[in-house]
């Protein structure tokens, strides 16, 4: 019998085992969920990607085009939190229950005891530091260019380049530290009745445990987000169902309760 590696974490414990073939077994896992209930998965991209859409149109009718970099760059900020309806997705799945739109909804709504909510208030103070730091950041190498006017003579100049080299340093700093509270809290947070201190204290303990196959992770999804944005963000219809229903095997393999069982839904 294979001797299973974990950690104590709080009321939990979690894998101290995870490998590389644990990732492939989530993304085909999550392609799994998502090939089976697609509408789902393709629901909750619509919001990005339509918002996305407007928002660049938005910014480019007023100017404003030059900053729609930086929300680009944001974007895999807000990634983990576009998932919590296809956590739910696998959640009932795996358990048998049956999928409904109210029970699907409900979930991203979050439990009575408000603590989704108030995960999801620290994700959006997060996402608005880095906005706060990207202008900062775009203002030091750009701001002769005049912020928010059109700056078509700048793209491929020694200043966008640094801007570009600068900006994503800070950025995947930013990234790794929402990453590390939020891959497997979130996932938790739908699956069960736990405060949101408890569930990022077990995400850290996770990452912590198993560094080399997290920040992996971590690279992955970031890969995967670039790569499905450039093609007008129509990527993200397949990228977003697949990583969040992937994240959800991934928790469920990770994070384990007192006696050492996965945790139950």
């Amino acid at each position: 019998m294979t001797q299973v590696r974990q950690t104590q974490v709080a009321p939990y414990t979690v894998a101290r085992d995870l490998a590389p073939g644990d990732l492939r077994a989530a993304l085909a896992a999550g392609w799994g969920d998502f090939k089976t209930y697609p509408l789902f998965g393709l629901f909750f991209s619509a919001f990005y990607v339509v918002g996305a859409w407007l928002l660049y149109g938005l910014m480019t009718k007023t100017g404003m085009g030059g900053w729609y970099i930086t929300l680009a760059m944001g974007f895999p900020l807000l990634a983990p939190f576009s998932a919590v309806g296809l956590y739910e997705v696998s959640r009932r799945r795996e358990a048998g229950l049956p999928l409904q739109w109210s029970s699907i909804l409900s979930a991203v709504r979050g439990r009575d005891d408000g603590q989704l909510l108030m995960i999801s208030i620290l994700i959006f103070v997060i996402f608005s530091f880095w906005m706060i730091l990207a202008h900062g950041i775009f203002a030091i190498f750009l701001g002769e260019s005049g912020i928010g006017s059109q700056m078509t003579g700048v793209f491929g100049s020694v200043e966008m380049l640094s801007m570009l080299v600068v900006g994503g340093a800070i950025g995947a700093l930013v990234a790794a530290g929402l990453f590390a509270i939020s891959v497997t809290s979130l996932p938790m947070l739908v699956d069960r009745e736990v405060d949101f201190i408890t569930a990022i204290i077990v995400s850290l303990g996770v990452v912590r445990s198993n560094r080399p196959v997290m920040w992996l992770w971590a690279v992955l999804i970031a890969l995967f987000l670039i790569v499905a944005m450039l093609p007008l963000f129509l990527g993200l219809f397949l990228v977003l169902p697949v990583l969040g229903h992937a994240s959800w095997h991934l928790y469920r393999r990770a994070v384990r309760d007192p006696a050492g069982r996965a945790v139950p839904s």
